[in-house]
């Protein structure tokens, strides 16, 4: 561990900070409905969606209907990327003449995609043409990102909301998310990104000359364009099989750090925009210190594992950190930093291989996601996710002083607590049950590269993964099967829209709610006190739940390297 190391861990952290109000600012904007500077040009595209539509967007929907409408949509969606990837290979823009994806692969990666999650159990360059690249994956990123915001949005509303039997408008909140802050930063964002040498191009491949005088074929492809969404919209699935680490992809130093702030500036801008909503701006400050505090000890336990490096290869004169898997262009710091941001966001892009870090080191990966990826979490998913554990925060707090609990001026009753619980405890019921299944079964178990602890890490980190709706993996798990595309698939199907809908019933029950002035024996929402509480109870649940697993895994594989023996 190094100085110029927590250097570049405090600076990526201080841009964010500075970002946080601009972009809370605009989010906000777009969470009341008002006017941006990008109205002039993007307003009569805006009505033009909904008079071509049909849809009025001043109509108020209530719970059950968002959910509905929400749903819905997203299905569809499913079934079009499905068609896509099954017509392949009769479809044009297929310069390599790849043919249709099975219909397991298809049914994994159209579920993935819809879901944010961005599994991906295919090489893209070997697998996808730039047709399904785009039309079928790239138009996921934009709209399940705009899904997770405006499903954000629906819930900042059941807070602010006062006796209220509405939570907004799914079609108004995903177009005006779509169209005035997604299509704009991705825009500047994949300019930047060709001017630092990612391709942009239909071209499906370009012929080459190496050093050693023979001819290769590179893919090419819109990499630059996926790029972008990919990592704003925490989605992740890369457009070639290295994802980040390909240099088409990520060419140097100053792509990662972009691509890193990226991942986390609209999640730190969601924080601004809840404090905003329920009128005290402390909470969204409050609720962003909680998420730092577990992310700051998530780095420093990864980046310290990887300094250090591991002790049989020191035995064997091998001095150093641990350099496996990883790119020298970025190094341990850069390495480190960036797979506790993608899993601590529901992102999933990654720029070297967890399979190859130590095993405490990619124990932290995978433990955030295991904790919900609320550490700061997904576009929308991860601040609401978040909130559901403050809302099990304060009835624990309300059962310590014998009073109901309150927060942001709303009483949380039973049934909210047990919303809560229901939309918390799909995780690890997802999690646990299909990992156990997966770990006794003979088609589970052909799939991990290692035995023992390490591959019993490998299966646990695909399903807390596809659950998680992150995407990343741990690369050894053989994944491109009828079992594990089928299992995953609906492992990522419960993780996303199992939390989604009790999380909106929750929302529905707060916006009808009247407003509770705080008093004495109110609980204090935005001070140390709290963001301790916080913590506290989102690493004791997970703990609680994942503790057993952790300790065949990852714990077990830390201690045989201290003995001197690899998996």
């Amino acid at each position: 561990m190094t100085i110029q190391g927590w250097t570049l861990i405090a600076l990526f952290i201080g841009i964010l900070l500075v970002l946080t109000k601009p972009m809370g600012m605009w989010l906000h904007a777009l969470f009341e409905g008002r006017r941006t500077p990008l109205h002039v040009v993007l307003g009569p595209v805006e009505s033009g969606f909904y008079r071509l539509a049909g849809i009025d967007p001043t109509v108020d929907q209530g719970w059950r209907r968002y959910a509905v409408h929400m749903l819905v949509f997203n299905f569809v969606l499913l079934l079009f990327t499905y068609a896509v990837l099954r017509l392949q290979g009769v479809l044009p823009l297929n310069g390599l003449g790849y043919g249709a994806a099975s219909e397991h692969l298809s049914f994994n990666t159209a579920i993935s995609f819809a879901t944010n999650t961005n599994w991906q159990s295919y090489g893209g360059e070997s697998t996808l043409s730039n047709l399904s690249q785009m039309l079928g994956l790239t138009i996921h990123n934009f709209l399940s990102a705009a899904t997770g915001i405006a499903l954000a949005f629906a819930l900042f509303r059941g807070f602010a909301r006062r006796s209220a039997a509405g939570i907004g408008n799914f079609w108004a909140d995903m177009t005006r998310v779509t169209l005035y802050l997604l299509l704009p930063l991705c825009m500047i964002s994949a300019l930047f990104h060709i001017a630092n040498g990612v391709p942009q191009t239909l071209a499906a491949s370009v012929e080459v000359t190496t050093v050693e005088g023979a001819t290769q074929t590179l893919a090419l492809g819109p990499v630059a364009s996926q790029e972008a969404i990919k990592m704003l919209g925490t989605n992740g699935g890369g457009f070639f099989n290295a994802n980040s680490a390909h240099p088409f992809e990520n060419p140097n130093a100053i792509t990662n750090l972009v691509q890193m702030l990226s991942i986390f500036v609209i999640a730190f801008g969601m924080t601004w925009v809840f404090g905003k909503a329920v009128g005290n701006q402390r909470q969204g400050w409050a609720i962003l210190t909680a998420m730092l505090v577990l992310f700051v000890v998530g780095v420093g336990i990864t980046y310290w594992q990887e300094a250090i490096g591991n002790p049989v290869l020191h035995g064997l004169g091998v001095a150093g950190g641990n350099m496996e898997g990883k790119e020298v262009r970025f190094g341990i710091v850069a390495s480190s930093l960036f797979a506790v941001v993608t899993t601590a966001a529901s992102c999933g892009a990654v720029n070297a291989m967890h399979d190859s870090f130590t095993a405490l080191g990619g124990m932290i990966p995978l433990f955030n996601m295991q904790l919900g990826e609320v550490v700061i979490g997904g576009v929308g998913a991860g601040i609401y996710g978040f909130l559901m554990f403050a809302i099990l925060a304060v009835f624990v707090a309300g059962l310590m002083v014998g009073r109901t609990p309150e927060y942001v001026g709303k009483k949380i009753e039973s049934r909210e607590v047990k919303l809560a619980v229901l939309a918390i405890a799909v995780l690890p019921l997802a999690i646990l049950g299909m990992t156990s299944l997966a770990s006794v079964m003979d088609a589970g178990l052909a799939g991990p590269l290692n035995k023992g602890p390490h591959g019993f890490s490998e299966i646990l980190y695909a399903f807390t993964s596809a659950t998680a709706n992150n995407g990343s993996a741990f690369v050894g798990l053989t994944a491109n099967t009828p079992f594990y595309n089928g299992l995953l698939g609906v492992a990522m199907w419960l993780g996303r829209f199992f939390v989604i809908v009790p999380m909106l019933a929750i929302a529905g029950s707060l916006a009808a709610k009247r407003y509770t002035p705080t008093s004495a024996g109110s609980l204090p929402t935005t001070g140390p006190l709290w963001v301790g509480l916080l913590v506290g109870i989102i690493l004791i649940l997970g703990g609680l739940t994942f503790l057993p697993s952790l300790a065949l895994g990852p714990i077990v594989d830390h201690l045989a390297m201290i003995d001197g023996k690899l998996s």
